[in-house]
Formats: structure tokens, C-alpha cells, sequence
């Protein structure tokens, strides 16, 4: 029995139930193959769920604003995608009618849209005899295999794509594209893999050679950089504050935030004051305290940042500031939705 149809077995046997496994929607498999890019199963589920009910179709996702896109998309983090995924269904609209490409070439012109998605599309919806890879077949394939290329490299990202093409199982590219990741995601896992149960142990390399804990092999990430910010919580009589909207291209593009102060260090409350000078508020200052003691650390994968709320009462109110009622209607970075869950 080849590789391919042992996989198959497995995931007829092994499946999860999830809501875009029975479609061959192109939308809907685009919608979930975006939202579970760096995002655990159980964790993009509800999100997939909620921008389905709100967008049913591509032409709902196209007409909203990208404002309503990314509240929607608030604390799935990586938030280019959510803009990503608004621009494409924009470009599905116009430039396609509506109707998704149904090649893989075709696919690959969609922002956002990679080699992975691209595949995925194109055989899940169309059968097209595209290989998927993603983290878990690299996982696979490596292991299975014994295969020591990084699997970030560039020879190892297309060593690994031809080793995918050669194992694919052609007749029913669909269910051995689900069934491979599947298989990666439950069955030949990071950390403690079922080995004893596995139906590719007696021939699998990794497990011959106890190398299963060392594959695959990754290079290192590049050296993290660490990052102070304080938010400058204004708190009025009146109950108003202020939200600034972030521009350019860094982290949280077009999210809304509180006042920032990116420092290069733990500010004291010394340190605010002079830096709330240099912000030139025009109400008086009645008081200043520090939210949180010990900075929040929020891990993104090529930087850390402390984080530390301010909470500043003001005597009258900025201008351009709103009721503290109607922040909830901003989308925000998790951080700072996670802070108004608190204060």
C-alpha cells in the first residue's frame, strides 16, 4: 500500500468534523484557509463562523468597510490578513464577477494569496492536482522521509514542494490534501506524537532512526527585538477619552489605540509627565497612575512588547474625544481589548 492511500484510509477513519470540510465553496474554503494560517483550529472556528454569518457570500465581504472587517477580525491577530482578505474579496468581485479562479496560477494573482492557499483552493474546490504544504505536511514528510533540509530554506522549500508532488495522490487530490494535514495536525503532532498507533511507523525513517523529536529541522528565527509602550489612557469629567487610529505599514495598521509613548525602557511616572509635555494636551492634569505594575508582554514572532497602561484624568475633554461608551466600536489590537475587559 503507497503512502498516499495509507493516508487516505486514515483520514476516512480519523476526521474531524469541521463546518468548511463538506464544501467545495471557493469562498469559504479561501475565508478558512486565511483565518487558520498561524491560528490553531479551535481558535479560528468561531471567527470563521462569525464572518459567515455576516458574509455570507464574497460580495458581502467586498461591500463592507474595512473598519467592520477588522472589528470582526479583533484578537485573531496577524492583521494584514484581515486586510488581505477584504482587498481579495474586492478583487474577486471586480475583476472575476464574483466567481473564484479555479486554477492555481489564476489563484496566486489574489492578494494574499500564496502557494499554500493557492493549492489548497485549487484541489479542495476544483480537484485541480495541486500539493498542499503547509507546517504539518512539512512535519510529515520530513519525519516519514528523514528528511534534514531546514524547511525555511529556499532549497528545502522546494525540495519539500517536488517531494509533495511525487507522494500526492492524484485520483482524489481532495480528500489526500485535507487527509495529509489532517494526518499532521492530530496523528504525527509537534510534540509527542502517537508513534505506537501511527499507520506509517513500520516505514517511517524518523521513528527508525529515533529521530522524530529532531524533525523537521527549522533555522533560527531572527533575533527579537524588544519594544516599551505606554499608552496614555485620558480620562475627562465628562467620562470621554481619546483614540488615535494607526497609520503606515508596522503592526496594527488602521487598528485604533489610546495615545502612545514608545519608550526604550520602563518609564516612571516622572519620565510620563515630561513625555505628556511633549504631547501638549491642552486640559489640566488633575492626576496620572499606572494601570498595570508589571508591564503586559505580548509575543509577536519578531518582536516582545512591555506594555503599560497610563491612566490620565484630565479636567475637561480633548478635542476630537469620544464617550468611553463608544470605544467598543473601534477595532483595537488585542491588547488594548483585552485592557477594556479589565479597567
Amino acid at each position: 500500500m503507497t503512502f498516499s492511500e495509507k493516508i487516505l484510509i486514515w483520514y476516512e477513519a480519523n476526521k474531524r468534523t469541521l463546518p468548511w470540510r463538506g464544501t467545495r465553496n471557493p469562498y469559504k474554503i479561501w475565508l478558512s484557509e486565511i483565518m487558520l494560517q498561524q491560528t490553531r483550529v479551535v481558535q479560528g472556528t468561531p471567527y470563521y463562523l462569525k464572518f459567515i454569518s455576516n458574509y455570507p457570500k464574497v460580495h458581502d465581504l467586498a461591500s463592507a468597510s474595512e473598519e467592520e472587517v477588522l472589528k470582526l477580525w479583533q484578537g485573531l491577530g496577524y492583521y494584514s490578513r484581515a486586510r488581505n482578505l477584504h482587498a481579495t474579496a474586492k478583487m474577486v468581485v471586480d475583476q472575476y464577477g464574483g466567481v473564484f479562479p479555479n486554477t492555481y496560477k489564476e489563484l496566486l494573482q489574489l492578494k494574499g494569496v500564496g502557494d499554500y492557499t493557492a493549492s489548497a483552493i485549487a484541489s479542495i474546490c476544483y480537484d485541480r492536482p495541486e500539493p498542499v504544504v503547509d507546517g504539518n505536511v512539512y512535519r510529515v514528510l520530513a519525519r516519514y522521509n528523514g528528511v534534514e533540509l531546514a524547511i525555511n530554506s529556499t532549497e528545502g522549500v522546494k525540495y519539500f514542494k517536488k517531494l509533495a508532488r511525487e507522494v500526492m495522490n492524484v485520483e482524489n487530490i481532495r480528500d489526500y490534501n485535507q487527509g495529509i494535514m489532517e494526518f499532521g495536525a492530530i496523528q504525527c503532532t509537534p510534540k509527542n506524537p502517537n508513534c505506537i498507533e501511527c499507520p506509517l511507523s513500520e516505514s517511517c525513517v524518523a521513528l527508525q532512526t529515533n529521530k522524530v523529536g529532531e524533525l523537521p529541522v527549522k533555522l533560527k528565527k531572527t533575533k527579537v527585538r524588544n519594544r516599551y509602550f505606554n499608552y496614555v489612557v485620558l480620562r475627562s469629567y465628562e467620562g470621554k477619552t481619546i483614540l488615535e487610529q494607526r497609520k503606515g505599514k508596522g503592526i496594527w495598521q488602521n487598528l485604533w489605540q489610546f495615545p502612545l509613548v514608545e519608550s526604550d525602557k520602563k518609564l516612571s511616572k516622572a519620565d510620563l509627565v515630561q513625555e505628556l509635555g511633549n504631547l501638549d494636551y491642552k486640559s489640566e492634569l488633575i492626576s496620572l497612575q499606572r494601570f498595570n505594575e508589571d508591564a503586559i508582554v505580548h509575543k509577536l514572532s519578531h518582536q516582545h512588547l512591555y506594555t503599560t497602561f497610563w491612566i490620565v484624568n484630565t479636567k475637561e475633554s480633548e478635542e476630537g474625544s469620544i464617550s468611553f461608551s463608544e470605544v467598543e466600536k473601534y477595532p483595537v489590537p488585542v491588547l488594548i481589548a483585552d485592557f477594556l475587559k479589565l479597567f
